[in-house]
Formats: C-alpha cells, structure tokens, sequence
C-alpha cells in the first residue's frame, strides 16, 4: 500500500512518470500524470518551444492539488509532475497534507537523449535547458528524497519501498 501522497518530480526526461506509475501500480494506487491537467494554452507554448513561467503554472498546480485530493486513500495517490521549484512543491505540500517528495536526478544528456526518444510528446528536447535552468533542487525540504534517475527501474522501486516504510 502506498501510505503517503507522493510526488515524482524532475525534468522532462527524467523517467518520473515511469517511476510513479510502476509505484501506483504496484501499489494499486491512483496514479495521477500531471501533463494532462496542462491548459491548452500552455501546451500550445510547450510546442512551439516556449518556456513556461510561473504564471502559466498556478492554476494547473492548483487542478493537481484538487486531483489529488480528490483520489485521497487509502492507498494514497502518486502523481508525477515536474514540480521544478521549491514554490511549486511547497504549492502542493500547502494542498496535500502528508505529501512527500521524490525528485529523480539525471544528468542533462540523458534527459534529452530520453526526450529526443518521445516525438509525439509535447515537450520538445529544445526545452530541456530550460528546465535544467529552473530546476531548484530540494535541498533541506521536508520528507524528501534524492535518486539517481540512471538506476534501474527495479532498484529505483526498491530504494522507494524502503524510504516509504511507516515509522
């Protein structure tokens, strides 16, 4: 069971939906992709390789928060969103008590080498740098953890598992 709202954050590329929907899966858990609460609008920009700003992202933060809320367990819900800055986490733990916080840390090139592999996404690979510029990493945040994107699925999963452990 998944007994906390978790949050699988990162850049494009970072392999965050695979990770969360694995974990919801094998939780039984809802499961909960973030790029579908886009507005149109910003998925309009996203294709023509234009960066979003903070402004383009509170409503869709906010329709998250509601998604989550209303898919609350138990088992709790995993959402894979990019959650790049700390206002923008801070924006959903605000929403979703208990919230706890995966960002998957990859190194630039494999990020876009795993974008470039997806083209009927949205998200172009020349907004990669982009998300490397705003990505603010979260250093001293509560109930979080840092893994290394480059690692299996399986191992990834495992390290989960046990960091999610109830006290």
């Amino acid at each position: 069971m998944n007994p906390y709202p978790l949050l699988v954050a990162g850049v494009s590329g970072s392999g965050k939906s695979t990770l969360a929907e694995a974990w919801a899966r094998r939780c039984q858990a809802p499961f909960i992709e973030a790029d579908q609460f886009h507005a149109p609008a910003n998925v309009a920009k996203m294709r023509a390789g234009i960066a979003l700003g903070d402004a383009d992202r509170a409503g869709w933060l906010d329709r998250l928060v509601a998604e989550m809320r209303a898919h609350a367990g138990p088992p709790a819900p995993v959402l894979a969103c990019s959650a790049l800055k700390r206002s923008y986490r801070e924006r959903l733990r605000a929403g979703i008590p208990g919230l706890h916080v995966v960002l998957l840390d990859v190194p630039q090139p494999l990020a876009m080498e795993r974008v470039a592999q997806r083209p009927t996404h949205y998200m172009p690979v020349t907004l990669v740098d982009s998300q490397f510029r705003t990505l603010e990493r979260p250093v001293d945040e509560p109930h979080t953890l840092i893994l290394d994107a480059a690692r299996p699925i399986d191992e990834l999963l495992a390290t989960l598992a046990a960091w999610l452990q109830p006290a």
